[in-house]
């Protein structure tokens, strides 16, 4: 009796992270590159200045979308590596916004100030946007290519591969 629950138990394991890596498959951080084939979902959003932007209106060069709150610690200590994300790769093609989630622009700004983010910074007062990307929690870090397709998604941007997508020229 004893040996049957523990095989179903291990079943029971093996079976939920089988449908779990099956749902989830596209979005497993730090998986290798190219390895992901979804779409990104289009989207439009605001930034501080009012002026919209659309992820679609991007194709043709690579984005990379750092969600993120003010009140978030782990997302304050990226920033010093996002600015040297953005020096390095913006002239190389790269498109970098930062999409805060679910705070008024008056804090964002101020945020965005204090921190003299260089990128661009859209609000997802509503998240909606967090919920078309499955967000759960902050920093998430999501590569597309210029095809639109996401390859990569990670929680840290040390785990972003820009090497590989700017390779260094010899």
């Amino acid at each position: 009796m004893k040996n049957k629950i523990i095989i179903l138990g291990i079943t029971l394991t093996i079976l939920i992270f089988g449908i779990s890596a099956f749902s989830f498959g596209q979005f497993i951080p730090n998986a290798p590159f190219k390895a992901q084939t979804l779409k990104a979902p289009d989207f439009t959003l605001k930034d501080l200045k009012g002026k919209t932007f659309q992820l679609t209106k991007n194709s043709g060069k690579p984005v990379l979308l750092f969600f993120g709150a003010t009140w978030c610690p782990a997302c304050r200590t990226e920033i010093p590596a996002m600015k040297n994300m953005y020096k390095t790769y913006t002239p190389k093609g790269l498109e970098i916004v930062y999409i805060n989630i679910g705070e008024s622009s008056k804090r964002v700004g101020r945020f965005a100030q204090t921190n003299s983010l260089p990128y661009r910074v859209l609000l997802d007062d509503k998240e909606d946007v967090a919920d078309q990307y499955n967000i759960v929690g902050v920093p998430t870090f999501i590569l597309i290519d210029k095809e639109g397709l996401i390859i990569n998604n990670s929680h840290r941007s040390a785990d972003l591969p820009l090497t590989k997508l700017f390779p260094e020229k010899k």
